[in-house]
């Protein structure tokens, strides 16, 4: 159970990568927002945000896959 919750983790954390890899090529093309947003320094607290919920996220399913193991196990016997 614990290699498939970091197997997924691990696919979320590719996931993640390419997806901010592909913002930041768009980071070219619309610049007058991205500007603003860095130039205040708030993109930094828009990604410190998305890394919480995205870690809240994968904590939540990995619990939830703990507990689901654990009714497995019991329902087994």
């Amino acid at each position: 159970m614990i290699n498939r919750a970091f197997s997924f983790c691990l696919t979320l954390t590719l996931l993640l990568v390419s997806v901010l890899a592909n913002a930041q090529q768009q980071d070219t093309e619309h610049g007058a927002l991205n500007q603003f947003f860095r130039s205040n320094d708030k993109i930094y607290v828009i990604v410190g945000v998305l890394v919480i919920i995205f870690l809240g996220i994968v904590l939540f399913l990995i619990n939830l896959d703990r507990k689901i193991s654990k009714l497995e196990q019991r329902d087994k016997k």
